[in-house]
């Protein structure tokens, strides 16, 4: 097993073999000997919960090319760990995203989902499709390196389909553990579309990064038409205000001093998704496409917000 995912290196640490056990095969041996042949290996007495945060590297570029992240494993007896903090971090009209709730009166962010000219793939939790889409983390802007990227071959944040909430620069640590959600109240003019989010951590400029890096942790998406059961299909009456939630993958990291915390929203992440084709026509039989007008409310009886599990430890260890 190696350290580095995609263009990220994330320590010696990193890999489970000679860190959690010798070899990931030792690990699941010793877990199978207990409890279907009832060796008496002491598994039942480990912690219950063993998590990779990801995060305290130096932030620089090694000698292989790649961002030091860095990271460490941590154990706990329950997931999501025991004294996880849920807290809303609201997205406002400004790009803001903060714990304060936002104004009455706060307008709504409003963009334009073409799927012919989807926002690429660039990196995620990807175990197979190279090389039209490649897995791990990744500077989250467009190169020739990724399908469906375009010259100029800019950041993902320039994007006119993407809209970008972020925190100011921290003044302390903060670590993000567990299950992470995005709640969303939006309209759009079409009667389905799609919904994506995306977790970021984004590191400032230095001497090898001079735009800073914005490293992808984890992201999700909602097929709206799905957002009341994923049974059966509700259209959207153009107009009409929906709350939605979008699940993330559960992630660990530790987001250092000057780091911010970002949020993208858009509707679309091609190949790794599936194109919406924004009719409402069956899945698969789509004999025409349209550009969705999408809005997300971001005011205060519409709080738009990512809810994300915090640890209050979150000294660098």
């Amino acid at each position: 097993m190696r350290s580095p995912c995609g263009e990220v290196d994330f320590g010696p640490t990193a890999p489970l073999d000679d860190n959690l056990a010798p070899d990931f095969c030792t690990l699941r041996l010793r877990w199978f000997d207990r409890w279907l042949r009832s060796v008496d290996n002491g598994v039942e007495t480990e912690p219950a919960v063993r998590v990779f945060v990801m995060g305290g590297g130096s932030g620089r570029r090694n000698a292989a090319g790649r961002l030091e992240h860095g990271g460490h494993w941590r154990q706990a007896a329950t997931w999501p760990l025991p004294d996880t903090q849920f807290t809303s971090y609201y997205l406002h009209t400004n790009g803001a995203l903060s714990p304060d709730t936002p104004a009455a009166a706060a307008p709504p962010r409003t963009y334009r989902h073409d799927l012919t000219h989807p926002v690429p793939t660039i990196g995620g939790p990807i175990s197979s499709g190279e090389p039209i889409m490649v897995g791990g983390a990744f500077d989250q802007r467009e190169t020739p390196a990724f399908f469906g990227a375009r010259p100029p071959y800019r950041p993902l944040a320039e994007r006119p389909d993407l809209l970008v909430f972020q925190t100011a620069p921290l003044t302390q640590a903060v670590e993000v553990t567990g299950p992470i959600a995005v709640h969303l109240w939006i309209t759009s003019d079409c009667p389905d579309t799609d919904l994506t989010a995306k977790l970021i951590d984004v590191s400032p400029p230095n001497a090898e990064y001079p735009d800073g890096y914005a490293m992808n942790l984890t992201g999700g998406i909602l097929r709206v038409r799905y957002r009341d059961a994923w049974e059966s299909a509700t259209l959207m009456q153009p107009g009409q205000v929906y709350a939605i939630r979008i699940e993330l993958f559960p992630c660990s990291n530790w987001f250092a001093p000057g780091h911010r915390l970002r949020l993208d929203i858009a509707s679309s992440n091609f190949p790794h998704f599936d194109l919406n084709f924004n009719t409402g026509e069956p899945e698969g039989l789509s004999t025409y496409s349209r550009v969705a007008t999408n809005t997300v409310y971001v005011d205060q009886a519409r709080p738009s917000h990512v809810l994300l599990p915090l640890i209050p430890t979150a000294e660098r260890r």
